[in-house]
């Protein structure tokens, strides 16, 4: 597949017709939105918009999720049109954070990270506990509390675990490096989060081993390709083990809706 083949496939499987366990999935002629069913964050993958109805549909979905006293995110892609989308969104009060890079890579046989067997303490997490490390191992790294993906991430652990698998590498009984995945449904994509490793740590090559333990998963799950949000300092890595950087995206926080 071409790059452009590529992101036709993305946008139609994970923003198009995305279904993402523990939300509502709603279709408009404008957006669709992702609705949670247990008072998290909703968010908004795609939109189909112009610069003639943007702001009146921006304020449709500000009022609508209010009235849910849902605050949420509107994902932008560099691809999307508008090409001023996003700072229609600021102008509106959204909080635009710094741009991802949207990597993808098809997975095959031949491929090196397949063959990655590096023997470091790496485990897979099935258990609270070991969901309960990983949250607070990035509470260290990013300093601000994830106490909802921990809740989310064991919701989701228990009640599909084959869609969701995580790894960590642990020294002296620490967690130390964690990142995880899911196979989303009725796609042909596996989606990578996570890969955070604490700073005296890092240069072990522990980002990568989680990579290459997820990568073979996905593989023989029957998964053709591997996605991820990749920040500056993620994106060569990936890069240097095959990933192609398809498109940038922002994550847009909407201003509080919450009465």
């Amino acid at each position: 597949m071409d790059k452009n083949e590529l992101i036709s496939l993305f946008h139609k499987e994970l923003r198009q017709d995305a279904q993402v366990k523990g939300y509502i999935r709603e279709e408009t002629e404008h957006v669709v939105r992702h609705i949670s069913q247990f008072g998290e964050k909703g968010f908004i993958v795609s939109s189909n918009v112009n610069e003639g109805n943007i702001k009146e549909i921006i304020k449709n979905e500000l009022s609508y999720f209010s009235n849910l006293e849902q605050n949420f995110e509107w994902k932008v892609y560099n691809y999307d049109k508008p090409d001023s989308l996003k700072d229609i969104l600021r102008q509106e009060g959204f909080t635009i954070e710094d741009p991802e890079a949207l990597m993808v890579m098809e997975l095959d046989e031949q491929l090196p990270l397949l063959k990655n067997d590096r023997h470091v303490n790496l485990k897979e997490i099935t258990d609270y506990k070991g969901i309960q490390d990983i949250i607070f191992l990035e509470d260290v790294i990013w300093n601000v509390p994830h106490t909802e993906l921990g809740e989310r991430l064991w919701r989701d652990k228990q009640n599909n675990p084959e869609s969701l698998y995580l790894y960590g590498i642990y020294e002296d009984g620490q967690l130390v490096s964690a990142a995880w995945m899911y196979l989303e449904e009725n796609s042909s994509f596996a989606s990578l989060w996570g890969g955070s490793t604490l700073p005296l740590f890092r240069g072990k090559g522990y980002y990568t081993a989680l990579l290459a333990t997820r990568a073979k998963k996905a593989y023989e799950k029957g998964y053709p390709f591997l996605t991820v949000d990749a920040s500056t300092m993620s994106r060569p890595i990936l890069e240097k083990c095959g990933f192609l950087c398809l498109a940038f995206s922002y994550g847009c926080q909407s201003p509080s809706t919450k009465q």
